[in-house]
């Protein structure tokens, strides 16, 4: 097939410099290696790329052979949505721990260990924080990804993050502007829609990404999502009010801009994402994010091409590209300092401090701590696609460790409540839950194990706006596995 550009010459270089695709294996593909040397700047790395810190370490080393300045990011929020820790559950609780703890140090001090261990395995550039005020309880997407409610706490917060992990040497990329709190709908699968006035957006969506920018974050993620008091055609990514007039006007923010994944379905069954792309840039973004589902050699051809042919027949000023390329350069070059600059730092175990910190507990008179094996019933909700479904949660395998013998089981739907009683025979039960409110048949399902078996203990470990119940009730803020591990502590303490 006949491409527009040979790789060589300059427009494409800064065609290829401006993306950031994902790709599959633990190693770099060759295509991948040979595109970082025809202009590739940036890579980004999920779940499928990494088994091990060790491993980990040495793809990145493998990039940086062919690259030395080589963006490598990754989207590590810690708690729920974990790629360092993909298969066993993150070491930090999320967002909506540290955000019930409030203590904007403890914040900092978690950002900087989790920094410090990226930047351990050559990962500078992290697609973190989430700086989305969850006002909708609802929302299937940010949850305990958020702070929380209220946009002065998350504010506070989002800037503690960002100060903590830059301190080292990681470049945060705060997410997703112009706030992806107020949807019911997930952007993976379609174009949500918020409808609050520009007077609520200013006052509550905008505070915490005007405190990271005060902060100093070096990037910032857009949002897939419609926001009419903003821009009633185009969606934040696409949009030059948004973008260029609001955050960079507006705000003052110099940055780098990123998208989020252009695959995601907000995007790509609406304008495409070649189309989608070149609109993006446009707009005022400065990095094209593709390769969480979308991860070859084939589509970035076709994004570098499509951004080529818009720039030739004046639908992408050229000057605009040339300005996204060197945004993406001057990141690359703060990370080479940051990386230099950033302090010798002594592992610590801070995730486990603070998740236990987040621990909300109520107990009645009568409850009594486990004191054999108990059966733990997982009622599962869909995964979250942000989250995923290969990152192992719940309490059951730190109970365990601290009770041999434990059995467990996972259940959903309607017939949920009465299969879990029925696979727990004469053992005491522990519920796991996820986000009560928003499932009426995990709440249906407890009302059936309560009954039966009063001594039932309730863990929550999504957003905790159900009513606490059980003989006790334990809301964790977040599935991180250190949350699983604090909650055991309690329920069997020895």
């Amino acid at each position: 097939m006949t491409t527009l550009a040979s790789g060589t010459d300059t427009l494409t270089r800064d065609a290829l410099t401006v993306l950031q695709p994902g790709f599959t294996g633990t190693t770099a593909p060759d295509w991948l290696l040979r595109r970082l040397g025809e202009g590739l700047a940036s890579v980004g790395l999920f779940g499928r790329n990494i088994t091990s810190p060790e491993q980990l370490t040495a793809l990145t080393a493998q990039l940086r052979a062919e690259r030395d300045d080589v963006l490598v990011a990754i989207d590590e929020e810690g708690g729920d949505v974990t790629r360092l820790e993909v298969h066993t559950g993150s070491s930090f609780p999320g967002n909506h721990a540290l955000g019930a703890v409030d203590d904007v140090e403890l914040t900092r001090q978690v950002a900087l260990e989790l920094g410090r261990r990226l930047a351990a395995c050559g990962v500078n550039f992290n697609w973190a924080p989430s700086a989305d005020v969850n006002s909708n309880a609802a929302n299937p997407v940010i949850g305990v990804r958020s702070f929380g409610a209220d946009q002065d706490l998350v504010a506070r917060h989002t800037a503690a993050y960002v100060t903590g992990l830059q301190t080292a040497g990681v470049a945060a990329c705060t997410k997703h502007f112009p706030g992806h709190g107020d949807t019911a709908v997930d952007s993976h699968l379609d174009l949500p829609r918020i409808d609050a006035t520009a007077e609520v957006l200013h006052s509550r969506e905008l505070a915490p990404f005007r405190a990271a920018i005060a902060a100093g974050t070096r990037a910032v993620m857009s949002a897939h999502i419609l926001v009419p008091a903003l821009d009633p055609a185009r969606p934040a990514t696409l949009s030059h009010r948004v973008l260029t007039e609001l955050l960079r006007g507006e705000l003052g923010y110099d940055g780098l801009i990123v998208t989020d994944g252009m695959e995601m379905q907000a995007i790509s069954a609406t304008y495409g994402i070649e189309h989608g792309s070149v609109l993006a840039l446009a707009a005022g973004a400065d990095a094209i994010c593709v390769g969480g589902g979308l991860a070859d050699d084939e589509t970035v051809r076709r994004l570098r091409d499509a951004l080529v042919a818009a720039v030739r027949s004046g639908e992408l000023p050229e000057e605009r590209l040339t300005e996204a390329a060197e945004r993406v350069r001057v990141l690359a070059r703060w990370t080479r300092t940051a990386e230099s600059a950033h302090p010798d730092l002594a592992p610590t175990d801070i995730g486990l401090v603070a998740a236990r910190r987040a621990l909300r507990v109520t107990r009645v008179d009568s409850f009594t701590p486990l004191a054999a094996a108990p059966f733990v019933a997982s009622l599962t909700p869909v995964a979250n696609i942000a989250v995923g479904d290969e990152t192992p949660w719940g309490v059951a395998a730190e109970l365990t460790r601290l009770l041999p013998g434990t059995e467990t089981g996972s259940f959903a739907g309607e017939d949920a409540g009465h299969a879990a009683f029925v696979a727990a025979g004469d053992r005491r039960i522990v519920a796991v839950v996820r986000d009560e409110h928003r499932h009426p048949w995990m709440g249906r399902a407890l009302d059936v194990l309560l009954k039966a078996r009063p001594d039932t203990i309730v863990v929550e470990m999504g957003v905790p706006q159900a009513p606490p119940r059980g003989a006790l009730h334990i809301a964790t803020h977040g599935a991180a596995r250190v949350c699983g591990v604090a909650a055991a502590e309690v329920m069997a303490p020895r």
